[in-house]
């Protein structure tokens, strides 16, 4: 009997003041929520997408996240 471990990727938002969200691989793309969430905000096809969309979830005029795999 073989065990195996499925590793997904996550990428962490950060600003100026911390962490703001998340972006984790699942079955067909990518999914993003804010720390304040409780469950995902969508899947989105691509990993640029979920990163767009995660900025356009926050304040406006923030700046760009810096994005760090995990």
């Amino acid at each position: 009997m073989s065990t195996s471990t499925l590793t997904r990727k996550i990428w962490v938002a950060f600003g100026p003041a911390g962490a703001l969200g998340s972006i984790h691989t699942v079955d067909g793309g990518y999914a993003m929520k804010l720390l304040k969430d409780d469950c995902y905000r969508g899947v989105y096809p691509a990993l640029d997408v979920a990163k767009s969309a995660l900025h356009a979830s926050l304040l406006p005029g923030s700046d760009w996240p810096d994005f760090r795999e995990h």
